[in-house]
């Protein structure tokens, strides 16, 4: 498996597990020569590095160079982990990395502040049963979106899509969105922080939403991501420069991406083998998650419509320009 770990990453991901601390590999921003499309014709591999983050979603990204699809589209792949979107965005921009994974919201806020990147291909959407969603003790209360009105709902990171689309279910049933608190709390904290009665309500993935739906007096309110049919949890993404300097790399990844997650959902077994090695998640765990939909199409009117909500809610001041950010 071909990954450079980032220094010291201690922080807990969206899988709830411990980032290896090591040495090699940076997200900084600094800036490094970028590979450029002359290998095209020649027979060699393009080299790029992809950032990704360490959950269960990104293993399709190594089952892909495990099962050699992308030599097939001639990349030659490094895989960097990052700690999360922040650290991904400035790395792309400036070419320390050449692609990532990561969610479009993020992108779309880069975007709005004139950090020029473009999303190149899908990646992880939405899910039936849901991979991620918002839990509350049964005699909280609470059993609707507008009861969410005046609570408290912790995520691992405020200002991303789960609280953007909590507002957007909370307004949709009736309620004040603004008067919603959302505070930050790790995933791995949230369930007894809830039982504790120190939250109302909590937004988490999987495998914590598995744990704390089998804990007794917790039950499954919604997942608010549902607020936009078919949204993006995570989409693969890359400088405006670098797409546009080297359009043959950015389309053989897409085609990649695209690939590798068509394998991940037609092969679930080896898939799920490959979460276990990438993430380091115990199998009977990984056996048992919710997995999301994995698929390389990218519909521009799912980022459309999350754009216009951005907007709405005041995550970003103005909208992107969607030309730009959306490579077809």
């Amino acid at each position: 498996m071909k990954i450079t770990r980032i220094a010291a990453l201690a922080a807990v991901t969206a899988a709830g597990l411990m980032l290896a601390a090591c040495s090699s590999g940076d997200l900084s921003g600094s800036e490094t020569s970028a590979p450029t499309a002359e290998a095209e014709g020649s027979g060699e591999l393009t080299p790029i590095t992809v950032g990704l983050l360490q959950i269960a979603p990104s293993a399709a990204v190594q089952l892909g160079i495990d099962e050699g699809i992308f030599e097939k589209h001639g990349l030659d792949v490094t895989v960097q982990l990052g700690q999360g979107g922040a650290a991904l965005l400035p790395a792309v921009s400036s070419g320390s990395i050449q692609f990532a994974v990561g969610n479009p919201l993020s992108v779309l806020v880069a975007a709005s502040q004139g950090l020029e990147m473009s999303i190149v291909s899908g990646f992880s959407a939405v899910a039936d049963p849901p991979p991620s969603g918002i839990v509350v003790k049964e005699d909280s209360g609470i059993a609707s979106w507008k009861d969410l009105e005046g609570k408290t709902v912790a995520l691992n990171a405020v200002n991303t899509q789960g609280d953007l689309t909590t507002k957007a279910y909370v307004e949709k049933d009736g309620g004040d969105p603004a008067a919603v608190n959302f505070i930050e709390i790790a995933f791995p904290d949230q369930l007894a922080q809830l039982e504790q009665g120190n939250i109302d309500a909590s937004w988490i993935p999987e495998p914590f939403l598995s744990a704390s739906l089998a804990t007794e007096g917790v039950t499954f309110l919604g997942d608010p991501l549902t607020a936009i049919d078919g949204l993006y949890t995570m989409v693969g993404f890359s400088s405006t420069a670098y797409v546009e300097e080297n359009p043959e790399i950015a389309e053989a990844f897409a085609a990649a991406i695209t690939e590798a997650t068509a394998l991940a959902m037609d092969d679930t077994d080896r898939y799920r083998d490959t979460i276990v090695e990438f993430t380091g998640m115990p199998a009977d765990v990984v056996k048992n998650i919710a997995l999301e939909n994995l698929s390389g199409d990218l519909d521009r009117g799912v980022i459309e419509e999350l754009s216009a909500m951005a907007l709405k809610y005041g995550f970003i001041d103005s909208e992107p320009d969607l030309d730009k950010v959306i490579i077809q």
